[in-house]
């Protein structure tokens, strides 16, 4: 089965979304299809307790403070008319979300309740309580619904763009309900497919991130760049469990908590006079020493001290899966441990959001923009995404929205094919989540990475194989995707020769 569409848009998180909004208010009279491989809600957006950081409060506050801030975090390595093109848009894309009906918090003066995150010399995040990025994705599919020339594809999963002599046309999509594989032929396809967390499987994002966009991307010919840099949220809630992490917002610790060892020492002033205020990739490096030392399980999160009743206003979602865990913050401190939550590097843009690809475009977490550099500041990503989801808009309102010769599916699925055996997938799956833990993670070496690459060399011919001779599934290409993902980086970890931000190799195992 062929389709067409003017924008395919792969991914209904903020990123895609806002771009689907923009494009079909200012196109009528062109179709914009947006596929996601679960409901049209779940994304890494809906997870995003903290906020958005963007500059409101001019007479604290300043985009030079914001930039600085930046590039600080990001260790020498931020493009940064990137972070100035990014900070200074950033007022504007806030008041778009406003204008669609999105609610953000706001004290007794009516004024923007601004939180305060790691890295930031001011508070400057803008915030719907612990759930800001669900208040968000709220919004923008409310918008969404109401236009006609939208049609959200839910429960397809994209396989494949189809690319040749490096322009693509469009992509292969899986049918995950009537498990047919068709074609989407489109003018442009926006990549917009989020995070890679399930690569390392103890992690703070949802099942559904597993890299798809820069895998496909990558077998593309895209550019790629930046792997490396993995950035590990340092207050995941720990219970003794690998998988799903809950997260304890950084904004609880600009609220005033402090981090501990089991003994009670406040240890970050050890390693940082900004304490747990510090960048993620500080705090982060600085619990896993901690752990080395002692050979605890976890650090803990005291938030004993603070005003109980203003806490669970502003956190009434940790407040309330601490209590549901047997955890009571007014006299208890929350166990908590680094679990892998964002990637810095991904599919390489430029300031339109265009890929090395023609045709191609991303936006968000699978893209690099030079935005974070070796390390993300604190609620910069959903303002990056509204920044280049902007750019891409205006990039795409002054180029034609062409088809070319129109295409047909020229193979189909063998109705004789059979799926992959499931044991032997979560095999790969949860093999590869554990390697990626302990030779990918905090802190790495040589010698382990080689022995990951070589082990992920030896999974993919594995899967490879399946793909050939199984029919087609989500469980099956996500496991393909994620290898590909493994493999990027690894390889860029073993490239890469001097530390910096969220990137340590250690010069010695155990180091």
């Amino acid at each position: 089965m062929t389709a067409q569409t003017h924008y395919l848009i792969v991914g209904s998180g903020v990123a895609g979304l806002t771009l689907a909004i923009r494009l079909a208010t200012r196109f009528p009279d062109r179709n914009v299809t947006i596929v996601t491989k679960a409901g049209e809600s779940e994304s890494n957006t809906r997870y995003a307790q903290g906020g958005i950081a963007i500059v409101t409060d001019g007479s604290k506050d300043s985009y030079e403070k914001h930039i600085q801030d930046t590039l600080v975090c990001g260790d020498g390595l931020c493009d940064e008319a990137v972070v100035q093109m990014v900070v200074s848009e950033g007022p504007e894309r806030l008041k778009e979300l406003l204008e669609w009906g999105a609610r953000f918090d706001r004290n007794a003066k009516g004024q923007f309740d601004l939180g305060r995150e790691g890295g930031h010399s001011e508070n400057r995040v803008v915030h719907h309580k612990d759930q800001t990025g669900a208040e968000i994705e709220r919004t923008i599919l409310q918008q969404v619904h109401r236009l006609e020339n939208i049609a959200i594809l839910d429960h397809h999963f994209a396989i494949d763009l189809i690319s040749a002599s490096n322009k693509c046309p469009g992509a292969l999509v899986l049918d995950t309900t009537k498990n047919e594989v068709l074609l989407i032929q489109s003018a442009f396809t926006i990549l917009a497919t989020g995070g890679i967390g399930q690569a390392y499987g103890h992690t703070t994002n949802p099942k559904i991130a597993t890299g798809d966009g820069i895998a496909m991307a990558y077998r593309s010919g895209a550019k790629i760049k930046d792997m490396e840099f993995i950035q590990f949220h340092p207050t995941a809630f720990y219970n003794g469990q690998d998988g799903a992490a809950f997260l304890i917002s950084e904004a609880v610790r600009g609220f005033g908590a402090q981090l501990r060892t089991k003994d009670g020492r406040n240890f970050m002033l050890d390693y940082d006079p900004r304490g747990a205020l510090a960048s993620r990739d500080i705090v982060s490096q600085a619990i896993h020493t901690e752990l080395g030392k002692t050979g605890d399980a976890c650090v803990f999160l005291d938030c004993t001290e603070l005003d109980m009743n203003a806490f669970c206003s502003h956190f009434p979602m940790i407040y309330q899966y601490c209590r549901d865990h047997g955890i009571d913050i007014a006299k208890d401190w929350i166990p908590v441990l680094p679990a892998q939550h964002y990637l810095c590097g991904g599919i390489a843009v430029d300031v339109c959001g265009r890929t090395s690809i023609e045709n191609v475009l991303a936006c968000g977490e699978c893209s690099y923009t030079g935005l974070h550099g070796a390390n993300r500041l604190a609620s910069n990503s959903l303002l990056e995404a509204l920044v280049y989801s902007q750019r891409i808009y205006e990039f795409l309102c002054g180029t034609p929205a062409s088809f070319g010769e129109r295409l047909c599916l020229l193979h189909c699925q063998n109705s004789e094919a059979t799926p992959v055996d499931s044991e032997q997938l979560e095999s790969v799956r949860s093999g590869l989540q554990s390697l990626m833990r302990q030779h990918a993670g905090i802190i790495r070496n040589d010698g382990d990475l080689e022995q990951a690459a070589s082990q992920l060399e030896a999974w993919q011919s594995l899967v490879q194989d399946w793909l050939a001779c199984h029919s087609p599934s989500v469980a099956l290409y996500e496991v393909y995707n994620l290898l590909v993902v493994g493999h990027l980086i690894v390889s860029h970890s073993l490239a890469r020769k001097e530390n910096r931000g969220g990137f340590i190799k250690a010069v010695h195992p155990g180091v």
